[in-house]
């Protein structure tokens, strides 16, 4: 339990954004701050009316805040629920007992599934800075899970939070591991696989470190934000659905945990089979299509890493009772041609109604992971999966069917494109060789993808296009004057980012 609680102090919003990490803001000579003995960077219990956040410490010397205001970022604010002005009293929390086991870890013991499970569990109720998330994170990276410890942590994750059982039958999911920018096959595979009687509740991620999530491509065009009972409506109604997954406590773990895996860039294959699989097994799935897109500058390098993390989805998936099927697919250039959340909207639109002018490269891979998962769902015998989905498409089944999940899910409206755009152009004629994901996919986040919806990039050149010295490779999209000047004073720093070959 708690100390006894301090004199209370009045809740202030600071209107802070401080991303998920809830911090509070007093001032130095606050006399709870002295008589506490609090300190820049001490956890802190806020507490009011029965609710109880645990936030980080910052101590203030300027005036914006009073002795007797407590300030709360707006991830505090929200978690907590306190209206301005409420009295809120502040404690120091208990000690953190699972960090013994993160300690123990550094030090080269194995966890124990009681241990990884209490971890989990104080991670999820938000008791872990982001000082020892990172801790936990690094503990875990570099491959020091073995399989046990794996299916211990995908197992701990799902118990920490909400899960969704469907009843009896197959629930269909796919899953792309990601690292190709505009591979938006999901809005595409979704109402095919709907439209030909699989039953596919889909709650996809916002942005990680891409200019895009699903989530956010689906949100240009409908809203995404649903609850669990929102979610069932529209799946009973329609058979499948493409929703954020955040507006659920799905393993809400896993949340906390990519927040400091981002900006760490630790992302190791144990972390990834239990990120993945956990919020597949609480989402009720029972039968997972994953794409694996392999190339040099996706996010797995070759076939070597692609057989391995393969093998270890497949194990993990097995010991927690869900079925998967592992596609590794082409990840040397992007997909379609725009990058970023409208951008994308676009191109999958543009497939879905059959527009002559469609990505074809995109509708190819959707089509190729649609009958994968027509044949996995027992829909297509095999080999026919892919003709099936292919019929489905081309008789528009799959656009009323998109159509149809998106009014469920409160109504369709076309995506938004920006006003501010500037053609980047080849500095030579020849033939595109290659295309760098990881740079163009920059320069797409440069822009503002995805926090500003119609930022990007739209593709003019793939790989293989021969074109002539001043034509357009890519034309940059941005919100604002700033943004576009932004992500071009990159991009004419890159000027290998479409590699053109041969001479002038």
């Amino acid at each position: 339990m708690a100390e006894p609680a301090s004199a209370p102090l009045r809740a202030r919003r600071m209107r802070i954004d401080t991303y998920q990490e809830p911090v509070l803001f007093m001032r130095r000579d606050c006399p709870v701050c002295q008589s506490e003995g609090f300190e820049a960077q001490s956890r802190v219990a806020v507490s009011w009316q029965g609710h109880r956040i645990v936030a980080t410490l910052n101590v203030v010397d300027a005036d914006f805040i009073t002795g007797g205001e407590a300030g709360l970022s707006e991830a505090a604010w929200r978690l907590l629920g306190a209206p301005e002005g409420a009295e809120v009293q502040l404690a120091h929390p208990p000690p953190i007992e699972s960090l013994g086991h993160v300690r123990a870890k550094v030090y080269g013991r194995p966890f124990s599934d009681a241990a990884i499970a209490e971890v989990v569990r104080d991670v999820a109720q938000g008791l872990y800075s982001d000082l020892q998330l990172a801790a936990f994170v690094t503990a875990c990276a570099g491959n020091r899970l073995d399989l046990r410890e794996t299916v211990a942590l995908t197992r701990a994750m799902v118990g920490a939070g909400e899960t969704i059982d469907w009843g009896p039958g197959r629930v269909m999911d796919k899953h792309c591991v990601g690292g190709l920018p505009g591979n938006r096959t999901t809005m595409i595979v979704v109402p095919i696989a709907a439209a030909c009687g699989l039953r596919m509740p889909k709650t996809s991620s916002r942005a990680i470190t891409s200019p895009a999530g699903t989530a956010d491509v689906m949100e240009t065009v409908a809203p995404v934000a649903l609850d669990v009972p929102a979610i069932r409506r529209v799946v009973e109604a329609t058979g499948g659905c493409i929703v954020w997954g955040g507006s659920v406590r799905l393993s809400p773990a896993d949340d906390v945990l990519i927040r400091v895996e981002r900006p760490l860039d630790l992302d190791s294959g144990s972390q990834l089979a239990a990120s993945v699989l956990s919020k597949k097994a609480a989402a009720g799935s029972t039968h997972v299509l994953i794409d694996m897109p392999v190339g040099p500058t996706a996010k797995v390098r070759s076939s070597d890493a692609a057989r391995s993390l393969s093998q270890l989805l497949q194990d993990v998936a097995r010991a927690i009772g869900l079925q998967v099927r592992v596609l590794e697919t082409d990840g040397n250039a992007p997909v379609g041609r725009g990058i970023g959340p409208a951008l994308e909207a676009r191109d999958v639109l543009a497939v879905l109604r059959g527009d002559a002018g469609a990505p074809r490269d995109l509708a190819q891979r959707s089509l190729l992971l649609a009958g994968e998962l027509l044949e996995f769902g027992g829909i297509a015998s095999a080999g026919t999966g892919a003709a099936s989905a292919a019929s489905t498409l081309a008789t528009g089944g799959a656009w009323r069917k998109f159509l149809e999940i998106c009014e469920a899910q409160g109504g369709f409206a076309e995506p938004t494109l920006a006003t501010h755009r500037r053609d980047v152009v080849s500095a030579r004629s020849g033939h595109v060789v290659a295309i760098d994901n990881r740079r163009i996919a920059r320069i797409a986040k440069l822009a503002g993808a995805p926090k500003t919806p119609c930022a990007g990039l739209e593709l003019h050149a793939n790989v293989g296009r021969f074109v002539e010295r001043g034509e357009a490779l890519f034309t940059v999209h941005a919100g604002s004057p700033g943004a576009l000047a932004y992500a071009l004073a990159y991009a004419d720093t890159q000027c290998d980012v479409v590699l053109v070959g041969g001479d002038d």
